[in-house]
């Protein structure tokens, strides 16, 4: 959330009341009645000020249980809640690619499932993964046109809910984008992403499931190959009359300018899962949509939280590895410390796996070479990615030229050269 969030009572869309307030806190606590609301304090706002598929709303809520009134005991929750966006094309976008009911989704089916997976699978001795999410409080989902609400009474208008724990309240900080994560920071969200990564792999290994067929809402290659085009076809020119005015990127700009006939083809290719490896994938994971906690602990598994899974996708686990190494940290991290994190994250998923009696190198054939292969075809999908987006690098002298490395580094390693792509 953002620091500079202004206090309000209500969304202009939505009040806030203290009825679905308590209804919330009820259905949170399990209990029918018994609790007496005594302030709530509303705040607009979303992550770094900007988010496009969601408006968002803070909320803090102080209460009592009726058992306790006069003792001088309080309760306080924090919450998040994500709404469609009020903005027309933002609203159409979102509704049309359905990244609310997929974010939702992951909620309520996805993370109820790995849960109840690793609790059957890995015995008790071994430990437990914690999967660092925030906690879902509430959902609803109604497709567009459809005025249908469940119990929690809310404007017909309001076609989707989420209401999640505000992570802030808990210690969690958002990153810096301009100055990009820390090594820490980077090897906190390998650890988290991992485990997501490996329950996934471990639910369709041990239980023989078709994973796509298991969560047709999952962000499907077709669609999304779709939606990812879009926004390159957008971005590509800001690319190129930025680099246009730079000295000594004419190389770049040349192999760019052989790649962007074939966007669609190298999007939809590399989005394929390569099997047996297919797994659940976040599918924009860089710095914005992480959280971490204020004093990192290389010890614990949740020093970073996950946030907007609304392109949850079966894809490539190295995927999420791509876009978070080239988009979230500095030049000098990516390039020092690649392999280390590589390792970092195989050595993570194959001892994850092995306490669900998975082993990817004996059993799968996943071995560290071939993870770093896949890798490298990540790459050039993850550059697509920034180049949708590459207005939030544009404007950002530090934001910039950690792309400008990267389209450098990748030109000097052929990765623009398509080889093996296609």
């Amino acid at each position: 959330m953002s620091d500079t969030e202004e206090d309000s009572t209500c969304s202009d869309s939505w009040p806030i009341t203290e009825d679905w307030l308590m209804e919330v806190l009820k259905k949170h606590h399990e209990v029918r009645s018994g609790i007496k609301i005594t302030d709530f304090k509303v705040k607009q706002g979303c992550q770094d000020g900007v988010n496009n598929l969601s408006d968002i709303l803070s909320v803090s809520v102080v209460y009592d249980f009726e058992r306790d009134v006069g003792s001088g005991v309080q309760q306080s929750l924090d919450i998040v809640i994500k709404l469609l966006p009020q903005d027309p094309f933002s609203r159409y976008f979102v509704t049309e690619a359905q990244f609310d009911l997929r974010e939702i989704k992951f909620y309520t089916s996805i993370l109820p499932d790995l849960m109840a997976f690793q609790e059957q699978y890995i015995p008790k001795e071994l430990g437990s993964m914690v999967i660092s999410v925030p906690t879902c409080f509430y959902t609803q989902y109604a497709p567009v046109g459809n005025s249908t609400t469940t119990s929690l009474s809310s404007p017909d208008s309001t076609e989707s809910i989420l209401v999640l724990e505000d992570m802030r309240s808990l210690g969690y900080k958002g990153a810096n984008f301009t100055s990009g994560l820390s090594l820490g920071q980077t090897e906190a969200a390998i650890r988290s992403i991992v485990t997501i990564h490996a329950l996934s792999l471990g639910l369709k290994i041990k239980k023989k499931v078709d994973l796509n067929e298991k969560y047709p809402f999952l962000f499907q290659t077709t669609r999304a190959t779709e939606s990812y085009q879009q926004l390159v076809e957008q971005g590509m020119p800001q690319l190129t009359k930025f680099l246009e005015q730079k000295d000594g990127f004419e190389n770049e700009l040349k192999a760019l300018s052989k790649i962007r006939p074939k966007t669609k083809l190298l999007i939809e290719t590399l989005l394929q899962p390569i099997e047996p490896m297919g797994l659940i994938t976040h599918t924009d994971f860089w710095c914005n949509n992480l959280l971490f906690r204020s004093e990192p602990d290389d010890e614990r598994t949740d020093s970073c939280t996950i946030l907007d899974w609304q392109m949850v996708t079966y894809s490539r686990p190295t995927n999420d590895l791509a876009l978070l190494l080239i988009s979230s940290i500095p030049s000098n991290t990516r390039r020092q410390h690649t392999s280390r994190l590589l390792d970092l994250y195989y050595g993570a998923l194959k001892s994850y796996c092995l306490k669900m009696d998975v082993d990817i190198e004996a059993d799968l054939g996943y071995s560290r070479n071939k993870m770093e292969c896949e890798y490298r075809q990540s790459l050039l999908l993850a550059l697509l990615l920034c180049i949708g987006s590459v207005d939030i690098a544009i404007g950002n002298p530090t934001a910039e030229q950690r792309l400008l490395d990267v389209l450098r580094d990748f030109y000097e390693e052929g990765i623009l050269s398509l080889e093996g792509y296609i």
